[in-house]
């Protein structure tokens, strides 16, 4: 651990908190629908395209509407990406010439775009053509991420909402309007000036596939090329992660330079850190956004101080060896420990996914603090909308509890939080670990989930493990050593990200629609505080007990029984 290294994560901390207001205010004028200076430009393509498709973006929705049109818009999506991905071979916009890819990879593809999962069963630029990349892949990088801002915007409807009672519907919004203005204000501005910045850094945009090159030894290679710039943009900010190489943003040219480097890493937190003061201006008072925005930066800061120095203490095995330092082994020269450390971080506290360092390769510690990120549920920032309605989801419990234990009526901004309620968060909240700790027993245990892994022991079974997490958890990221190209992982993945996605969403659009219907509440001195160092606490508290206690066993079989074993002198 270096001077140098903590420097750059501080910097890095202090330059994302700067962001969050501007940021937040932003969002915020999209949510309320007001008008921003793009309006002048996009705003005659937004009429456009209410009218070709006859909504009327000032008809508001109830939850169960919002959330059928939500269900039905991402499952057309879902198959015309499969679609796409099944003709690959015979569309235009393939300079290899690229075959279509079979049905089990097509379906779990499919299925990861549409979740905002991004996990790839493949290799990037040996798989998919330029139109595959493009038309059916990098829509979904926009989509899903403007849903999930979307959802986060109707959830944050139900706290805020003082008359929705009176008119007798509960109302989140509307859907359509919430996806429009997001795609066209927020996601496609900043992802045009992002690409600029990354073409101008060196990263490739063409439609050109391969180069030939004579190397300084005189041998004629290959380079692949595409539209990379475009899609690393998008990649990050929407927090989807999938990459145009297999290397991901260990490829240099994905990530050619340290700036690029830091760039990334703040695309992937700066709308989930805005979308927590827009919470606070929603709810009519932003001390409520900080508050919930320094639980988060306590947890991420906790978890890459423990990554950094797991990994620059490096194995003690290949020190007893003679080989000093700390763990390089899977990461790049060109970003070292510190950013790696980070990176890994910020990705798996984000549902992104991206990569610039192999978590496999990671120390059995190291590799433990991406993993318990995921199992968290993503809410230490968390994926574009989707973090900060998990975290919702871990503050409707926290009040509850703490309602419990000082004998309070609890509340929270103001809308009381009742058994329904709560009920509800319990069973979003639930799909996590139910689903991956069961389909990772199951695998652990049948003969085609055994065949994935490559290496064997806890070491195997945390490759199993944080497969499963990844995909529940809508991350994407993967350990690297597990062989998942197989109808087996393909399919089980693949309705372990949609459960994943869809089926927290849906309870957590019904507390949005319980909690618009109910009458606003003023705070009073009998009101439980939930904006100091307290609630805070509490919130961070409720987090890790629940995570703690539900993943803590299967932490200890694979990770922490990884660990003490590298102690002892063997590895796996």
């Amino acid at each position: 651990m270096t001077f140098q290294g903590w420097f750059l994560i501080l910097a890095f901390t202090g330059i994302l908190l700067a962001l969050a207001k501007p940021v937040g205010m932003w969002l915020h004028a999209l949510y309320e629908g007001r008008r921003t200076p793009l309006h002048i430009v996009l705003g005659p393509v937004e009429r456009v395209f209410y009218k070709l498709s006859g909504i009327d973006p000032a008809q508001e929705q109830g939850w169960r509407r919002y959330a059928v049109h939500m269900l039905l818009f991402n499952t057309v999506l879902m198959f015309f990406t499969y679609a796409v991905l099944r003709l690959q071979g015979v569309l235009p916009g393939n300079p290899q010439e690229l075959g279509g890819l079979s049905e089990h990879l097509s379906f779990n593809t499919a299925i990861s775009f549409t979740a905002n999962t991004n996990w790839q069963s493949y290799g990037g630029e040996s798989t998919m053509s330029n139109l595959g990349q493009m038309l059916g892949l990098t829509i979904h990088n926009f989509l899903s991420a403007s849903t999930g801002i979307a959802l986060a915007f109707a959830l944050f409807r139900g706290f805020a909402r003082r008359e929705a009672h009176v008119r007798g519907m509960g109302t989140v919004g509307n859907f359509w309007a919430d996806v429009t203005r997001v795609t066209l204000y927020l996601l496609l501005p900043l992802c045009v000036m992002l690409t600029i910045f990354y073409i101008a850094s060196g990263v490739p945009q063409t439609m050109s596939g391969v180069v030939g090159v004579q190397t300084l030894e005189g041998v004629r290679q290959s380079i692949l090329l595409g539209p990379v710039a475009s899609q690393e943009a998008i990649k990050m900010l929407g927090t989807n992660g999938g990459g145009f190489f297999n290397a991901n943003s260990a490829h240099p040219f994905e990530n050619p330079t340290a700036l690029t480097n830091f760039v990334q890493m703040l695309s992937i937190f700066v709308i989930g850190v805005g979308l927590t003061w827009t919470f606070g201006k929603a709810v009519g008072n932003t001390r409520q956004g900080w508050a919930i925005l320094a639980a988060m930066m306590m947890l991420f800061l906790v978890g890459t101080g423990v990554t950094y120095w797991a990994e620059a203490a490096g194995n003690p095995v290949l020190h007893n060896l003679g080989v000093a330092g700390g763990n390089m082994e899977g990461k790049e020269v060109r970003f070292g420990i510190a950013m790696s450390a980070l990176f890994s971080v910020v990705t798996t506290a984000a549902s992104c996914g991206a990569v610039n360092a192999m978590h496999d390769s990671f120390t059995a510690l190291g590799g433990l603090v991406p993993l318990f990120n995921m199992q968290l549920g993503e809410v230490v920032i968390g994926g574009v909308g989707a973090g900060i309605y998990g975290f919702l989801l871990f503050a409707i419990l926290a009040v509850f509890v703490a309602g419990l234990m000082v004998g309070r009526t609890p509340e929270y901004v103001g809308k009381k939080i009742e058994a329904r309620e709560v009920k509800l968060a319990v069973l979003a909240i639930a799909v996590l670990p139910l689903m991956i700790l069961g389909l990772t027993a199951l695998s652990s245990v049948l003969q085609q989930g055994l065949a994935g892994p490559l290496n064997k022991g806890p070491h195997g079974f945390s490759e199993i493990l944080y497969a499963f997490t990844s995909a529940v958890a809508n991350n994407g990221s993967a350990f690297a050593g597990l062989t998942a190209n197989t109808p087996y992982y393909n399919g089980l993945l693949g309705v372990a990200m949609w459960v994943g996605r869809f089926f927290i969403i849906v309870p957590m659009l019904a507390i949005a629609g319980s909690l618009a219907a109910k009458k606003y509440t003023p705070e009073s001195a009998g009101s439980f505080p939930t904006t100091g160092g307290l609630w805070v606490g509490l919130l961070v508290g409720i987090i890790l007990v629940l995570g703690g206690l539900t993943f803590l066993p299967s932490l200890a079989l694979g990770p922490i029984a990884d660990h003490l074993s590298m102690i002892r002198g063997q590895l796996f």
